[in-house]
């Protein structure tokens, strides 16, 4: 338990992620900027993307707490540091996690001028919420919180292994205005979800006619865990099957959801440049291979008579949680659900303002990497905002970015952005064109590379396409 509670709140430091991709957003050089603005402006007339490269994505964050924050060299011990961070966090401070792999990706300019784009990419999801009431009762005990409600209702998490397929259409309606959708069809092939909780937990003295020194009672107990596709992986034997299992259900073979991207570029004029997206307005509808777990109810529990034994002090000597494990699990009946729910996809807005100086083809020479006779400019500034809905809240980041084209084969694009996990995040991604082929790399926090363990939050993308201009 002691060592379950360290690497919460250290390791995945390093590991979670989040989603917002400031980089690639508005950066209309590469293909895959469509997928995060389905309105952006389309350069290319044809583009494919190359099979499992076109766009690999990992993104780490933690907003309340890094490796170097637990294994720094100092005098204090690391039990010492891991009481300040557990006592210094909020129950808002989160892990998360997201990952994504495109699978095939493609895009055409046809005759009406409307280019169409179509793929597959896989996603995993991951988010939970620090649950700082439970963190303090494992690491302190509670000898020092008699009477002290801890709140089971901060249990909060939710996971998504999903296979995306999606089908879009960008279209310039005027010389100002460029505006686009996307239309997805989601397969999800695991979930997990357990979100609005209540609850407590609280020890009391006992009084005369108490079996005990002590009462530890779970009041209104309301405990809910949602999963689908999890149980039918415990009746297979090996990981092939459970690989062969989770694979089928990419192809439609799990719970099928559906969605929307909305998008739009709109120049102000020929210097300012506004545009918007709404990503994942949808739902998935779990009815296949549902298994939920529903503990809820209030008892007093008399069978104990020690108070918890802190973790900070070492693992008890005596299995006293597993004996309060079977006590509870006497006592608050868990129920076995097979319910269908549905599940809405976390909203993902961007917006951005951009200043445009300098055309690129000011000098007449040949505009060979802008297809789409966009008016470009050499050099872009401006802003961007990011939110994604939680269950706990939406979060919000900020971006000052800066974009250069430098020749007709290469462009690169700055940011720095303040977001829930950092105020110093510089982030830097270029594209380059040789020959037909699009390479594309996007990094950020990259203050924090001469030390990866002080970082709250690492991103990483990159991706090779095929770009047909003629």
């Amino acid at each position: 338990m002691r060592n379950f509670l360290t690497f919460i709140l250290s390791l995945v430091g390093v590991f979670a992620i989040s989603q917002n991709k400031q980089i690639l957003y508005g950066f209309d050089d590469i293909p895959q900027s469509l997928m995060l603005n389905p309105g952006s402006k389309v350069l290319q007339k044809k583009h494919y993307g190359i099979p499992f490269l076109s766009q690999i994505h990992f993104n780490g964050g933690s907003s309340g707490v890094s490796v170097y924050d637990i294994f720094k060299n100092g005098s204090d011990n690391i039990n010492d540091r891991i009481t300040h961070k557990i006592f210094e966090m909020k129950n808002t401070d989160f892990f998360t996690a997201t990952q994504q792999l495109e699978l095939l990706s493609y895009g055409w300019r046809a005759k009406n001028e409307i280019y169409f784009s179509a793929g597959i990419y896989q996603e995993f999801d991951f988010i939970t919420y620090f649950p700082r009431d439970l963190a303090i009762l494992a690491w302190e005990g509670n000898r020092d919180y008699l009477g002290y409600e801890f709140d089971l209702g901060e249990i909060s998490t939710t996971g998504d292994f999903t296979m995306v397929y999606h089908i879009g259409l960008n279209k310039k309606i005027s010389e100002k205005l460029t505006v686009g959708a996307r239309l997805k069809l989601y397969s999800s092939m695991f979930s997990f979800r357990s979100v609005n909780n209540a609850g407590t937990f609280v020890t009391n003295l006992g009084d005369d006619n108490s079996v005990n020194i002590y009462e530890h009672t779970v009041k209104n107990a309301d405990v809910l865990v949602q999963t689908s596709g999890y149980a039918s992986l415990r009746e297979l034997d090996g990981a092939g099957q459970v690989t062969s299992e989770i694979l089928g259900r990419a192809l439609f073979g799990g719970n099928i959801g559906v969605g929307v991207d909305l998008g739009f570029n709109y120049d102000i004029n020929e210097d300012w440049t506004l545009s918007a997206s709404a990503l994942d307005v949808g739902a998935i509808f779990h009815t296949k291979d549902v298994e939920s777990y529903h503990a809820h109810g209030t008892y007093t529990l008399n069978g104990i008579n020690l108070l918890f034994p802190p973790l900070n002090q070492g693992e008890p000597t005596f299995p006293y949680y597993t004996n309060l494990e079977d006590e509870v699990e006497r006592e608050i009946p868990i129920d076995t659900l097979h319910n269908g729910y549905t599940q809405f996809r976390p909203v993902k807005i961007n917006a951005g303002l951009s200043f445009g100086f300098g055309r690129f083809n000011a000098s007449g020479a040949c505009d060979c990497l802008n297809s789409g006779g966009e008016k470009l400019h050499k050099q872009d500034v401006g802003l961007q905002f990011y939110s994604i809905f939680r269950p706990k809240g939406p979060q919000m980041a900020g971006t000052l970015f800066y974009h250069r084209r430098f020749t007709e084969f290469l462009s690169a694009k700055a940011t720095y952005t303040v977001d829930s996990y950092s105020y110093s995040n510089v982030g830097l991604g270029f594209s380059a064109d040789i020959g037909k082929i699009n390479f594309y790399l996007a990094a950020d926090n990259l203050l924090k590379y001469s030390n990866l363990a002080k970082a709250k939050s690492l991103s990483l993308q990159l991706g090779f396409n095929i770009i047909i201009d003629e």
